[in-house]
């Protein structure tokens, strides 16, 4: 691992949004167009951040890199990846029938020759605040280099009811833990609010799952090294050999992130953050989104046009 200041932010951004109907992760958002995306970056940088990368889909690679370079200000260190659907571990078998990328786990190993330093994960259409970017970067400084004992990774997480959508179904990590350590966390998709006020939904085995209003998830805002690189081949691998047939079935963050920390190959802090997290999940998202920008605006956290002065 390099020992310098670089901190990197990687950016999904190669969501197909089949929920919103659209690429939401660069649709306006803000008072003066901005994104999410845009929003993202600009946390980022203030915190410390000095190298983005994002991964996009082939199809979409020439039209968005064209457009984002053009937005975003000059000068700042900025690498694309590609996913690709035939990106996969050497000698893995796979179905010739399948036309969409493999998952989150998938699009983080996509940017695996291009990281070479700490770095942040996160979804490019998710809200997530200041204060986790600042967390992070705090983490991954005091940790880099330690050398011994497990690697250190961290996670920030939300409190479960806060990012439900009122228009439909969302997946979250649900997260197990002791102290601030994680002991798991396991993928929970279609999680609806009930009239009791309590959470429900669905195991990837299809197992119904009540969950309480305050319990920490995952957000995919994860901190690695580019050790979890190696964790991930190694996972998808596996993951690979057992579905490698299937058409549609992904493989995500949170499932090889449970798999290290009960193997013992790292330790994985839970890090909190009191900024709310916003997200569009289904297109009747965007309004409460818009409204919530417009605040922050109004209220000095950022400027209406993020990129008219330096960042400090």
């Amino acid at each position: 691992m390099k020992q310098d200041s670089t901190l990197a932010l990687l950016v999904l951004a190669a969501g197909l949004g089949s929920r919103y109907h659209g690429l939401k992760q660069f649709e306006g958002m803000g008072p003066a167009g901005h994104p999410l995306l845009d929003y993202s970056i600009y946390d980022a940088q203030k915190a410390g951040f000095n190298r983005i990368v994002l991964v996009v889909q082939a199809m979409h690679r020439e039209t968005m890199t064209t457009a984002i370079r053009e937005r975003l200000p000059k000068g700042l260190d900025l690498a694309f990846a590609t996913q690709e659907i035939a990106d996969i571990p050497a000698g893995s078998q796979v179905s010739s029938q399948r036309t969409k990328p493999w998952g989150t786990l998938h699009a983080v190993l996509s940017a695996r020759d291009i990281i070479d330093s700490p770095f942040v994960v996160i979804n490019a259409d998710d809200y997530y605040g200041p204060q986790a970017y600042q967390k992070a970067a705090q983490f991954l400084r005091h940790h880099q280099g330690a050398g011994l004992g497990p690697e250190r990774y961290c996670m920030v997480g939300y409190p479960m009811g806060e990012t439900l959508s009122a228009h439909g179904g969302v997946n979250r990590g649900r997260c197990l833990y002791q102290a601030d350590l994680l002991v798991g966390v396991e993928e929970i998709v279609d999680i609806r609010l009930q009239p009791d006020g309590s959470c429900q939904g669905f195991d990837l085995q299809g197992h119904s799952v009540r969950l309480d209003y305050r319990d920490p998830i995952s957000m995919n805002f994860w901190g690695f090294t580019p050790t979890i690189f190696a964790h991930m081949t190694d996972y998808f691998r596996g993951f690979l050999q057992g579905h490698g047939h299937s058409a549609s079935k992904e493989c995500y963050i949170p499932s090889v992130v449970n798999h290290v920390v009960r193997q013992g190959l790292a330790e994985c802090t839970l890090l909190s953050s009191q900024d709310t997290w916003l997200g569009v999940t289904h297109p009747q998202d965007r309004a409460a989104m818009q409204d919530r920008l417009h605040a922050l605006v109004r209220q000095g956290t950022y400027p209406e046009n993020l990129w008219s002065q330096p960042i400090r």
